[in-house]
């Protein structure tokens, strides 16, 4: 926060929905719960059990009934059908027992209130997620925080103010909001919001860049620092609120608002386009997405193919474990909703830390690298089975590429392709249909994958790289420790030269090679990995428009020039600074900024 003088202050959070919105502020007063530590007696305990029980049931009733008036009301409320799965998602969270069984048991042992016993059973649960190194996974948490929210409120009776009582044209003011919050949202009444709370890519994130509603989260102390109705300037592109502006700071942010609509608008143009530089080369440009409702957002924004489904989530924050027909008709949903895309569905790439729900759950010290990914599958074979059986099953439906997680070399690629081999057979004998010829691709994100690149490319029909993990294990960094965060180095001469032999090992064997990292989706290195020859780069759907934008303004004659420069640098941030200039040069700085917070 910085005071610029007694009745104006600057607060800087996070744009997860780019925009600029200059209106007036409506404070959503929700008190934040805070349990505190509370004994009971043991001739107690019985009945604080089901107290916490019936509060479940309430919340899920609130939740079911939330479910029910969007359904009705979706027209006006944007579309958001193709959220409601979120919905789901948290009624299997308030089932789930380790939300359920656990509190429970807190309470029976320690003889604790509902509310402590909870508060304690989600910081424990919080921990777990905050291991993963996905920071996609990592966001997850504040799911679990909402449906505890819930459930803390019917415990402790708090009042709980209404997204519905939002009567006139303002910009939003929340210490957080949840997903079902979110989609309520009535575009014609809320220009913006601004929570204390959230994260770029949580489902509130998401559901708000769909919604192409101007939002900043993660400020911390805003429903502190603002008053209702004060006048406020968002700017979601830079993640900036302003609070009681001058004239000359409103001037200039209507100029950047209609700077940014213009350029949107731009973008808009270039969705249909190919992805294709101004000299003749063709980069695909691909998304990432998590569930079947996700993939219209691929269509929608102009890629061309699905290049990650992420299925981690079908396993998540559940009870039991999916089913092959789950698995089956999750991703035939899919394909249905990516109109004649292709879709690259990854197996499980979780660990056991992550599957604490299930029985086979056992503690390791470093989840990373430990029993996860393919290791996990080949270690529960019949977990891996019932998967293979349903993308097999579902690629009788479209496109479909499998793809294996965490290979680390020849043995894992052929274990893996020799237990998929084993699963056709089945499936031929038992007269289902699939396709004979899906294509089958390994992760290059361990080191040892990457060395041995030319070793694996013979033995697969496309390699995947991912880029997050690959750059944290080459380079021996946790990227969530605050502590060896700056040594996170993505332009570091080791990936480089790693990225490229592995394409020279790929297309010396003909088969392409796609990025599915964070890199991909990042403007300042799209030239960079065109200029090293990548085929495909798959990103955050909303991503795809300003990457198209550069490949078109760009040849692939001066992407390799500025690859064969990037190459000759000894450290990484000569690397970081050149490519920052280079690109800077090329394009204006809405673009690169626009992007950052997509």
């Amino acid at each position: 926060m910085n005071k610029t003088d007694s009745n104006q202050c600057i607060l800087q959070g996070i744009g997860v929905s780019p925009g600029v919105v200059i209106g007036r502020a409506f404070l959503l007063d929700r008190a934040k719960l805070k349990p505190v530590m509370e004994k009971i007696s043991s001739e107690q305990v019985q009945a604080e059990i089901e107290r916490y029980l019936h509060a479940i049931a309430t919340a899920r009733q609130e939740l079911l009934d939330g479910h029910e008036k969007l359904v009705e009301t979706s027209a006006e409320n944007n579309g958001n059908q193709k959220h409601l799965y979120l919905f789901d998602v948290h009624l299997m969270m308030m089932d789930d027992k380790m939300l359920t069984d656990d509190t429970v048991k807190l309470i029976r042992e320690k003889k604790i209130s509902a509310e402590w016993a909870l508060n304690l059973n989600v910081e424990k649960i919080k921990k777990i997620f905050n291991r993963m190194d996905d920071p996609y996974m990592r966001e997850r948490q504040t799911d679990i925080t909402h449906v505890a929210e819930r459930i803390l409120r019917q415990l402790m009776k708090s009042d709980y103010d209404s997204i519905e009582k939002i009567s006139k044209n303002v910009i939003l003011i929340a210490h957080d909001l949840s997903p079902a919050d979110t989609m309520q949202l009535n575009l014609n009444k809320v220009k913006a919001f601004v929570t204390d709370l959230g994260g770029r890519t949580s489902h509130t994130a998401i559901i708000a860049r769909s919604m192409e509603i101007p939002a900043v989260v993660g400020l911390e102390r805003a429903t502190e620092m603002i008053n209702g109705g004060n006048q406020l300037i968002v700017d979601a592109i830079d993640g900036r609120i302003i609070v009681s502006p001058t004239a000359e700071q409103i001037r200039t942010y209507k100029e950047k608002a209609e700077k940014h609509l213009f350029f949107q608008q731009q973008l808009i143009q270039n969705r249909d386009l190919a992805p294709l530089t101004k000299d003749g080369y063709t980069i695909e440009l691909a998304a990432n997405i998590e569930s079947p409702e996700e993939a219209e957002s691929s269509v929608s924004h102009g890629a061309g193919a699905i290049g990650l489904y992420r299925t981690e989530f079908i396993y998540l924050n559940r009870t039991d474990l999916p089913s092959e027909e789950e698995h089956y008709l999750t991703y035939k949903r899919a394909l249905q909703n990516a109109s004649g895309q292709e879709i690259t569905i990854r197996t499980l790439d979780l660990g056991y830390d992550k599957l604490s729900s299930h029985a086979f759950h056992e503690d390791t010290i470093n989840p990373a690298m430990g029993l996860r990914g393919i290791r996990l599958c080949f270690k529960q074979k019949e977990i891996f089975r019932q998967q293979l059986r349903g993308i097999l099953r579902a690629s009788h439906h479209g496109k479909v590429r499998i793809l294996f997680p965490m290979i680390s070399g020849v043995r894992d690629s052929r274990q893996a392709i020799g237990i998929l081999t084993e699963v056709k057979e089945e499936l031929r004998h038992q007269g289902i249909p699939f396709d004979e010829n899906i294509p089958v691709g390994v992760m290059i994100e361990v080191p040892s994958a990457a060395i041995i690149a030319d070793l694996l490319a013979p033995e697969v029909d496309y390699f995947s790289v991912g880029t997050n993990d690959l750059i944290q294990y080459t380079l021996a960094v946790d990227r969530v420790n605050e502590h060896v965060s700056c040594f996170y180095e993505p332009l570091h001469p080791s990936i480089l030269r790693l990225l490229q032999s592995t394409i020279e090992a790929a297309h010396g064997n003909g088969i392409p090679v796609c990025v599915c990292g964070e890199m991909a989706g990042e403007p300042l290195y799209t030239l960079v990995l065109m200029g090293l020859g990548l085929d495909q780069l798959s990103m955050n759907p909303l991503s795809v428009p300003y990457i198209k934008k550069i490949i078109r303004s760009s040849t692939y004659k001066e992407a390799r020039e500025i690859v064969a420069k990037c190459l000759t640098f000894k450290v990484a941030t000569e690397v970081e600074e050149y490519v920052a200039e280079q690109m800077h040069q090329r394009f204006p700085d809405d673009l690169l900024m626009n992007l950052q917070n997509n």
